[in-house]
């Protein structure tokens, strides 16, 4: 296979080479460091993804912290 095939096939599959890839790299991670630190890190990626998508779209944090947080915390 030359470079260009293989490019070919890794965008035409796109979806399933980061599904892939994310597989990989969480049973690395479980086998390293262990499965509840391993889901820790996952969960503190997908939040800081999500706080700067909400950046990202110039969206108010604070108003989004708000409808999470009851009023009772406050």
């Amino acid at each position: 296979m030359n470079k260009e095939s293989i490019i070919k096939f890794l965008i035409d599959n796109k979806g399933k080479f980061i599904g892939a890839a994310i597989g990989l790299l969480f049973s690395i991670l479980v086998l390293l460091i262990g499965f509840f630190k391993t889901v820790f890190i996952v969960f503190c990626v997908l939040l800081g993804y999500y706080i700067g998508n909400k950046i990202d779209n110039k969206e108010n944090i604070l108003e989004t912290i708000e409808k999470i947080i009851p009023n009772e915390w406050k």
